[in-house]
């Protein structure tokens, strides 16, 4: 007899599909694997989510309906434009460095099927319209260079996720396997990333 639905067991089905689509993402991922990382039988998995789709989509938006809010206050508030770019770097490398699975789980798909992301992401709203206006505001004043707004979100976004995702690359190369080095280096890139970005755009 199957049981009824109750938040724990799917609270851990969650958490194990989570695990599984992060190390084999979405295509290598299996029903049966993600039953066994719940503790639960396959049965029972099927009877909370009857695909693996339709999981993959609770999952990912799971993920991103937690961070979305913070960063749409971030950019829709009245901060300097400076200090809006010092506060988002800030926040969003503190973020991936404590959940690194995120940028790897975003990427892996990315690679593998590209129009199931674009999908799940049109359900997230991150409104970036106040922090456009705040870049052609300060091009238009000549407070910094020309530069579609954009292309600069486009940047600072880079910068902070490089590190995060080629840490496998950094840790062994640059810090012989250190991790107290590397998370130091992670710490100054928060302040030191921002003032690039800034230094980079101001006339």
């Amino acid at each position: 007899m199957v049981e009824k639905k109750n938040s724990s067991t799917e609270q851990k089905i969650l958490e194990a599909a989570m695990l599984e689509f992060i190390e084999k993402g979405m295509a290598g991922a299996r029903m049966q694997e993600i039953a066994n990382r719940a503790g639960i039988n396959k049965a029972l998995l099927h009877y909370y989510y009857r695909s693996k789709d339709k999981l993959f989509g609770v999952v990912f938006r799971q993920v991103f309906h937690a961070i979305a809010p913070k960063f749409s206050t971030i950019f829709q508030s009245e901060e300097d434009l400076f200090d809006k770019i010092r506060h988002f770097v800030s926040e969003y490398i503190s973020l991936i460095h404590s959940t690194p699975h995120i940028p790897v789980f975003v990427l892996h798909e990315l690679s593998s099927n590209p129009g199931r992301l674009s999908e799940s992401f049109m359900d997230i709203s991150i409104n970036f319209d106040r922090l456009k206006q705040q870049i052609d505001e300060a091009v238009e004043g000549g407070r910094i260079k020309p530069i579609v707004p954009e292309d600069l979100i486009i940047n600072i976004i880079s910068l902070c996720i490089f590190p995060i995702i080629a840490r496998p690359i950094i840790m062994p190369v640059l810090y012989e396997d250190n991790p107290d080095q590397y998370n130091q280096m992670i710490e100054r890139r928060k302040t030191q990333a921002a003032e690039f970005i800034i230094n980079a755009i101001k006339s």
